[in-house]
Order: C-alpha cells, then sequence, then structure tokens
C-alpha cells in the first residue's frame, strides 16, 4: 500500500475541519505536540478519521481499512495520517502523571539542631 500522502488525502476526503477546542483550545498547530503536517492532516481528515475511530461509519477503501486495523492494534501505524491520529489519541486518552516537590504527608515537626553545627559561641 502507497505512503504517497497525496493519495491518502484523498482517500480520507472530508467536507469539514476538524477541532478539539476541549484538548487543544488554540489548535494542534500551536499546541506544539504536532508537527506542521501532522496539524494538517488532523485538521483537514480529523472528522472522517474519528468517525472510523469510532466505527460511526464503516470504512470505504483499502485505506480507511488499514486505518481501522492501526488505531484498533491489530497492526502498526504505517503512514503520516495513523501515526498522527495514533498521536491524537495518545495526547488525549492517556492520563498524565503531575510530579510535584511537595508531599502529601505532614512535617512531623521541628527536627533537633545538631551539636555538630552548634556551638557555645552562638549563645553570646
Amino acid at each position: 500500500m502507497s505512503n504517497d500522502i497525496s493519495l491518502l488525502r484523498q482517500a480520507f476526503v472530508s467536507q469539514r475541519q476538524f477541532y478539539d477546542d476541549q484538548n487543544f483550545p488554540r489548535g494542534f498547530s500551536r499546541s506544539g505536540h504536532f508537527t506542521l503536517l501532522e496539524a494538517s492532516i488532523l485538521e483537514q481528515h480529523g472528522v472522517v478519521l474519528k468517525s472510523l475511530y469510532n466505527k460511526t461509519v464503516e470504512p470505504q477503501n483499502e485505506h480507511q481499512q488499514q486505518f481501522v486495523n492501526a488505531v484498533s492494534g491489530a497492526i502498526e501505524p504505517s503512514n503520516p495520517i495513523e501515526r498522527a491520529w495514533v498521536k491524537y489519541l495518545k495526547l488525549t486518552t492517556c492520563k498524565t502523571k503531575f510530579h510535584t516537590l511537595f508531599g502529601r504527608s505532614k512535617i512531623s515537626g521541628p527536627t533537633p539542631i545538631s551539636q555538630d553545627y552548634y556551638s557555645e559561641a552562638d549563645n553570646l
């Protein structure tokens, strides 16, 4: 199967642009997560890709069938459209872990001053 982007774009034609204002309020290209090609693919073909992913539309050609197989995990994503959608899914469905410097446990109290760092001259 060809990975020519112009043939792939013809296989996933959509009349509407795709936006995900909930996860990417400034758009795909300004989010910093996608290349310009990936952002273009998602905006121009995302409506079709989402409907194929949600199984609200049946695949109409072999490229769309391969896309369904790739996003279901049966095969590895092999073209830019499949890779862009898998990347979009990873960014929108996986929970991110936040790391913080502050834990939930409370500090047990002041620690005693060590005699190594304390001298009688400090009392003066």
